[in-house]
């Protein structure tokens, strides 16, 4: 299979460690698998899952991008039913004293990122994606964002839309250019925007 200009989606929960650390096995495993149904069922976009990653999901778009009012309100609604979401859990396990734990540890991060270094392979009777664009979206989860909540855009994906138009489509807040080194990649650019605003 050829590689493809492809669109990487990866929601990842954070707080995801700790609060399996912390809550007992029977709560974490009823709370996590069910955010993470949240995320998928909050897809309306045409996104695909690759794979679900423990606490995240890895969707891909090949083609046409969609436009950017579309990409930043599926971000949207992936943040916004999330935290419907951890609200439903807690009132539902209210009786565990570690319910409170839920919306208090938890939160989402949206990593995007576009390139044409990504192609599906067949392994077994799975289809995976691989190419060094699919590692540098996965790198992009370790960076030195000082926030819990963001969405963070790759500068492949910011460059593919008009100035004009990112500034219209995050009218809640102010994208943050940065960029990061990683090692046999070299640098990266991104820029990221707070997500907590939208919850006011």
């Amino acid at each position: 299979m050829k590689a493809e200009p492809t669109l990487i989606c990866i929601p990842d929960i954070s707080g995801f460690t700790k609060f399996m650390r912390e809550a007992d096995f029977e709560l974490s495993s009823k709370v996590i698998p069910s955010l993470l149904n949240q995320i998928i069922y909050s897809n309306e976009i045409g996104l695909k899952v690759s794979e679900i990653e423990g606490d995240a999901v890895l969707f891909y778009k090949m083609g046409e991008l969609p436009t950017l009012k579309a990409l930043v309100d599926q971000c949207r609604q992936f943040y916004l039913e999330f935290y419907e979401q951890l609200e439903v859990l807690r009132k539902r396990y209210g009786e565990s004293d570690q319910a409170v734990m839920i919306p208090e540890m938890l939160g989402l991060k949206i990593v995007l990122h576009y390139g044409n270094e990504i192609a599906p392979v067949k392994v077994g009777t799975r289809i995976k994606l691989i190419g060094e664009d699919l590692i540098i979206a996965h790198k992009l989860l370790k960076n030195d964002v000082p926030l819990d909540e963001y969405i963070l855009l790759s500068e492949a994906l910011t460059d593919q839309y008009k100035n004009g138009a990112l500034l219209r489509n995050f009218e809640w807040g102010e994208l943050i250019e940065r960029d990061v080194e990683y090692r046999h990649l070299g640098e990266i650019n991104y820029s990221y925007i707070g997500l907590k605003p939208l919850l006011e």
